[in-house]
């Protein structure tokens, strides 16, 4: 347990400057969170990548421990991404924020962003999922293929 506190620790440490926290927070703006990761990701030369779901959801928990414990996705990611949590609970389903894009059948989901905040690609995740857990191979081929 300690070393699982430390690891949430360095963590959130890690993604200080991110554009939004390690959590899903329904208090979070959306929006503003979106607009400060593109103009982060135009500045990096990264894309935007907005994963949508909430402290509810036991997938969402498994991809970021499946990030947490994968240091080659994790470094993929975080080289070509700047990450964007948006939450979506019965406390706040940002329904008006999420309507701007094509309707998400399950949580969690995954949509990239270019430079300039547009929408590139919107990603089922359970098309990434294998048995418990998302397949290594796939989530690695998914972040080389909208990697910038």
């Amino acid at each position: 347990m300690r070393l699982i506190r430390t690891l949430a620790f360095l963590l959130l440490v890690a993604c200080a400057g991110d554009a939004a926290p390690a959590k899903f927070d329904p208090a979070r703006d959306p929006a503003a969170d979106v607009a400060h990761a593109v103009a982060l990701a135009s500045s990096q030369h990264k894309r935007v990548l907005v994963d949508v779901g909430g402290e509810w959801c036991s997938w969402c928990h498994i991809m970021d421990r499946f990030f947490e414990t994968d240091r080659e996705a994790r470094e993929l990611r975080d080289r070509g991404f700047v990450l964007v949590k948006v939450n979506y609970s019965k406390d706040n389903t940002n329904a008006a924020f999420l309507g701007r894009w094509p309707k998400i059948r399950g949580y969690p989901h995954l949509f990239v962003l270019g430079p300039d905040g547009a929408l590139l690609h919107s990603q089922d995740t359970s098309e990434l999922e294998a048995g418990n857990g998302y397949d290594r191979q796939k989530m690695l081929a998914f972040l080389r293929a909208w990697s910038p």
